[in-house]
């Protein structure tokens, strides 16, 4: 399988400003959506998918006037998920499948860039979607996002082990080099998704971890602001650490087998392409 590594989305949000020794504000850090383009050889499956194309033109009433404020929004036809795919080659129908870390706007309002495509995502996630806890997961759900009737196939939290994470599930009508790997936290129903590319195995872990000094099992790190910003946005209180922990082991134990990034840090980005 070839997989492609996207930037489907950039943001400067304003608890992640850098800090000079001096503790003075340098600049905003740089975020992404790093997006992966799976090529199975037959078909084409999008794990994540940006912003979407609305958010270019209409990006405060696509995914909400304060999230635009808060992660300092910046957006592109060229960063959309779908126009990289047609630069790439291919045509946006040959997606046929999606696969969601979970259904933040940031993740999901792509979606709606490829209606005709198979969406993938933890039934806990589908379940916090459809009948929302609290005033929190209210807001980090946009209903336009969805109006155009998603193709759903959902999970329970039942499965098989993948290097010591349990409930992991392959995906209906995939290849078994795709998998689920539950990771909640960030949001009740947020997961992984691995990918086996015949080279080692790759560990999209959304929004699990924010920064790269996270998973480092020596000499973990990250910058004070993203560990705020991280504090802010999440659900379930106290698990993120624990995936930390579960995801330093990872590293530890097998980072030869397997390589592991996140979600926003341009940093698996950049070393990636």
């Amino acid at each position: 399988m070839k997989v492609h590594h996207l930037n489907c989305g950039t943001m400067r949000p304003l608890g992640g400003r850098l800090i000079d020794g001096r503790g003075g504000y340098l600049h905003r850090a740089e975020l992404v959506c790093h997006c992966l383009l799976v090529d199975t050889g037959h078909e084409l499956v999008l794990i994540e998918t940006g912003m979407g194309s609305p958010a270019v033109d209409r990006a405060a009433e696509w995914l909400g006037a304060r999230f635009v404020r808060m992660v300092g929004v910046r957006t592109s036809v060229a960063e959309t998920a779908a126009e990289q795919v047609r630069r790439l080659g291919y045509r946006v129908e040959d997606v046929r499948h999606i696969v969601l870390t979970h259904l933040d706007l940031d993740h999901a309002g792509g979606l709606v860039d490829f209606p005709h495509a198979t969406v993938h995502v933890h039934a806990e996630e589908l379940r916090a979607l459809e009948s929302p806890g609290d005033a929190r997961e209210r807001w980090r759900y946009r209903k336009a996002h969805f109006a155009h009737g998603p193709q759903w196939s959902s999970y329970l939290d039942t499965g098989e082990t993948w290097y010591g994470f349990g409930a992991v599930r392959q995906l209906k009508g995939l290849p078994p080099e795709i998998l689920l790997v539950p990771l909640g936290g960030h949001t009740r129903g947020h997961t992984g998704v691995a990918v086996d590319t015949g080279n080692g195995w790759l560990l999209h872990a959304g929004d699990a971890f924010f920064h790269h000094g996270q998973i480092d099992p020596f000499r973990p790190h990250a910058t004070p602001g993203l560990a705020w910003f991280e504090s802010r946005v999440e659900t379930v209180k106290g698990a993120r650490h624990g995936n930390h922990q579960r995801l330093r082991e990872l590293v530890r134990d097998h980072g030869d087998e397997v390589t592991v990034l996140s979600g926003h840090d341009p940093w698996f980005l950049k070393h990636a392409l």
